[in-house]
């Protein structure tokens, strides 16, 4: 049981909050890429990817695992994007470190997307079963890609009234 909820049940939450944290942090960083400040969904998404980042820690693990090792990754990158919207606020050039790490945020969110679709959809998994395989590697250098594509057009594209 983790925070009284049965394994399943706590995995069908996590779950559920880390495609919120996804749906809503595409939607308020393909904005920010043209110029936009969309702020309810831009908050949507950083609380919870904040709310993933937690509640990721708190499933039961043997030893230190890639997935712990983002977990760290993403709680470094959210302080920083945590400093950025509410200490300096998306102003001045504050603003490019809010797009950086709101990218990275979202970007570290679709790359365990992945991971987790190549694990549990039996069709991507039988293509790449040890996630080594081209079409594994091929989805993630995808979503680098667009990820770099997206951030350098919200540092260049965004600047705060």
């Amino acid at each position: 049981m983790v925070l009284g909820l049965s394994l399943a049940a706590f995995t069908q939450l996590h779950t559920i909050i880390s495609l919120i944290a996804i749906a809503t942090g595409l939607i308020a960083l393909i904005a920010f890429a043209r110029g936009r400040w969309l702020g309810s969904f831009m908050q949507i998404f950083v609380w919870t990817t904040v709310a993933t980042t937690v509640t990721g820690f708190l499933f039961p693990f043997n030893g230190f695992t890639p997935a712990i090792g983002t977990g760290i990754v993403s709680s470094l990158v959210l302080v920083a994007l945590l400093f950025a919207l509410y200490k300096a606020k998306p102003q001045g050039n504050v603003h490019r470190l809010f797009a950086v790490t709101a990218t990275i945020s979202l970007y570290l969110n679709l790359f365990v997307l992945v991971v987790q679709s190549f694990l549990k959809i039996p069709a991507l998994h039988a293509l790449a079963p040890t996630q080594a395989e081209w079409p594994f590697l091929a989805a993630q250098i995808g979503v680098l890609a667009l990820f770099v594509g997206l951030g350098r057009s919200a540092v260049a594209r965004f600047h705060p009234g």
